[in-house]
């Protein structure tokens, strides 16, 4: 997701897009319009939502609780950011905040999966003398693998990890295969069945536009985990969401 400085990452290049973006649409409008970039970063370990950023996140984390009546966490941290170069600084401490581990099968093996939101708001002066502005979100999640345990060797602690990366993966297909089949609005979802997709809530089934990438292994040994992978992929393709066109205002 993050890449290196000779092969830039999937949350890089996105950022350097957005800023580019905010310069653009600032410089357009000769200083009346103004764009302010706030970036998000959690972790969802052993179905236990962490604040990367919070000044007391350290190796356990700063634990959250989620309001019981919307998708979101409450009380992380938010940061300004006015460059690439703020938000690079912000991903390199939350990497090494990140739940990481050694397996049979990876020497670094995420624990958790990891949540990067960065909130996009452009705001103006109205006529009136007050002011109007929209808002909008891209949230770029990376998921920790499913993992077999036959192949991982994970005991104690590391088994721990595996069976909540597994269920909540899990609970994702389960709400993705729901809404692939779904007929009507009044059709149940189980959002709530995992952490990850009651955060997620608003990607999977609201106003927005989702993409899915799946990374597959060409080894001959991973041929049933990138077959699942693959399988995942197919059905998540055939979601259709609601067109995107809100905004605050």
């Amino acid at each position: 997701m993050v890449g290196s400085a000779q092969s830039r990452g999937l949350i890089p290049r996105a950022v350097a897009k957005l800023f580019a973006a905010k310069q653009e649409i600032e410089k357009s409008h000769g200083g009346e319009v103004s764009v302010d970039v706030r970036v998000e970063l959690l972790e969802i370990y052993n179905e236990e939502v962490r604040d990367l950023l919070d000044n007391n996140a350290g190796p356990q984390g700063q634990l959250l609780k989620l309001k019981l009546n919307s998708n979101e966490a409450v009380g992380n941290v938010k940061v300004d950011a006015r460059d690439e170069t703020e938000v690079a600084g912000i991903l390199k401490l939350a990497q090494e905040r990140r739940q990481v581990k050694a397996t049979k099968s990876n020497s670094e093996s995420s624990r958790s999966h990891l949540l990067f939101t960065i909130h996009f708001d452009v705001s103006s002066a109205a006529s009136n003398g007050g002011a109007k502005g929209r808002s909008g979100c891209l949230h770029i999640v990376d998921l920790a693998g499913s993992e077999r345990i036959d192949k991982s060797g994970s005991v104690g602690e590391l088994l721990t990890e595996a069976k909540h990366i597994n269920t909540s993966l899990s609970a994702l297909a389960l709400v993705i295969e729901k809404l692939q089949a779904k007929k009507s609005s009044s059709e149940h979802i189980p959002y709530r069945d995992s952490k990850l997709t009651y955060l997620l809530r608003n990607s999977l089934g609201g106003d927005s536009k989702t993409l899915a990438i799946v990374c597959c292994s060409p080894h001959q040994t991973h041929f049933n985990e990138s077959l699942n992978s693959i399988r995942f992929a197919a059905k998540a393709s055939k979601v259709e969401l609601k067109d995107a066109n809100t905004f605050d205002g």
